[in-house]
């Protein structure tokens, strides 16, 4: 076929049958494929001939208009413009000859440049008219549209599942040909989508290309600037059909969602829990395989979660950011300061169902509970002994490890159990919490007071 569009060459009659004759028998066996697959053929809209193929009607239809059609030698993939087609070798080749002058990406492709360009500029020139949002690309324009019309134009026919952008489309489908073309030239790693390439390639590089206007932090993906951009924006695109809540990110809302639908989709192997959320059964599994990823640069504990180290850390630097507004008490953490407050307003919303006493913590409930179970569910792995509360157990694993993460601010001493810094504190702040209402006298301890109490009432102490 590339020769008979090259009038250099010539041809006999005898090799012109041939080719012409190999061309039918071709066709032939095409149309008997498509008969038996129910395939569509593509017409000649000058001639009328039928084609099985769109690469055989391009080439036909030059015959009619004189135009020439360039072929990639590589793939067969056919193109109308030179330039498309030299485009397109890039691809194979690996060349990019276009060039930021600022950060200095290359691209295959003039087009592509120009895009990115658009990432340092800020500029947006495609619109959306109905809600008045402004995209870098017209691709990213028709995608979005299709939010405000519900339309979703790409299906799987494997699951059936349908998407609104192609490039989600293509990438959904290589999850079930497991088909993964994009290979990172420094490990090898390999990925399905060439965006996830490109993100990984800077965990090598340390690029980030992706610049907040704002307060001018720097960030290795695109999406992550996007959504850095709306702490300072406030803005909330992700809205809850159901309750009209609005989300910063599309993942918060799917999350959100679920407790609509009950829906648990993330299961743990070993015990069978589900979960609303992926990370939530990543921090529960490590509760089987005991890792502890997190580790307190200064004094070596380990944490299941980085919540938790964040937590520790106060106990080091003594930060204590949340703060009542009732007594201007300050709390290292906001849970502490919600559990605080009911101090002030006498809320006890955790009733034991089988005493109704109430707690003001669902922990103490817990805790209460284990009372009337005689249940001890928290065991050390030393010593086998065995503990209503977890933070009990924690506590008496410093036993064994002789760690004493609380530290005295004024004589440095130090402690394992956080109660009894509070207690030691008394000793340099000369407090005495404890009041006896009967004769006034102050004390330092709880068990000190407790003790004094019973000589007013004559109480005798269980054996």
């Amino acid at each position: 076929k590339e020769a008979l569009q090259n009038p250099e060459h010539p041809w006999t009659k005898e090799e012109t049958m041939e080719v012409l004759i190999s061309e039918q028998e071709e066709q032939l066996v095409l149309k008997q494929e498509a008969e038996d697959k129910e395939e569509e053929t593509f017409p000649c809209l000058t001639c009328g001939e039928n084609f099985l193929k769109k690469q055989h009607l391009m080439f036909h239809m030059s015959t009619h208009t004189g135009h020439k059609i360039y072929e990639c030698l590589s793939c067969g993939k056919i193109f109308k413009k030179k330039s498309n087609l030299d485009a397109h070798i890039r691809i194979h080749t690996g060349e990019k000859s276009f060039s930021c002058t600022i950060c200095k990406e290359n691209f295959t492709q003039k087009s592509n440049l120009t895009r990115h360009i658009r990432i340092h500029t800020g500029e947006k020139p495609f619109e959306c008219l109905s809600c008045g949002k402004s995209f870098t690309q017209k691709s990213n324009l028709d995608t979005h549209i299709r939010i405000h019309t519900g339309e979703k134009p790409f299906s799987c026919n494997i699951c059936k599942e349908n998407f609104t952008d192609k490039s989600n489309f293509t990438s959904h489908m290589r999850i079930h040909t497991g088909e993964k073309p994009f290979s990172s030239t420094i490990c090898n790693k390999e990925f399905t989508d060439q965006s996830h390439s490109t993100s990984h390639r800077r965990t090598h590089t340390g690029e980030k290309p992706f610049s907040c206007t704002i307060c001018n932090e720097n960030f290795a993906h695109k999406s992550s600037v996007n959504k850095h951009i709306r702490i300072h924006t406030g803005e909330k695109p992700f809205e809850c059909l159901s309750c009209g809540k609005s989300f910063t990110l599309k993942s918060h809302l799917d999350t959100h969602i679920r407790t609509h639908t009950g829906e648990k989709p993330f299961s743990c192997t070993i015990c069978n829990d589900n979960f609303t959320q992926k990370s939530n059964l990543t921090r529960h599994l490590r509760f089987h395989t005991g890792e502890k990823p997190f580790s307190c640069t200064i004094c070596n504990e380990n944490f299941t979660q980085k919540s938790n180290l964040t937590r520790h850390m106060r106990i080091h630097t003594g930060e204590k950011p949340f703060s009542c507004t009732i007594c201007n008490e300050n709390f290292t953490q906001k849970s502490s300061l919600t559990k605080h407050m009911r101090i002030h307003t006498g809320e006890k919303p955790f009733e034991c169902l089988s005493c109704e006493k109430s707690f003001t913590q669902k922990s103490h409930l817990d805790s209460h509970i284990r009372i009337h179970t005689g249940e001890k569910p928290f065991s050390c792995t030393i010593c086998n002994k065995n503990f209503t509360e977890k933070g009990h157990l924690t506590s008496h694993m410093r036993i064994h490890t002789s760690v004493k993460p609380f530290s005295c601010t004024i004589c440095n001493e130090n402690f394992s159990d956080k109660t009894h810094l509070v207690r030691h504190m008394r000793i340099h702040t000369g407090e005495k919490p404890f009041s006896s209402t009967i004769c006034k006298d102050n004390f330092t301890q709880k068990s000190s007071f407790t003790k004094h109490i019973r000589i007013h009432t004559g109480e005798k102490p269980r054996r």
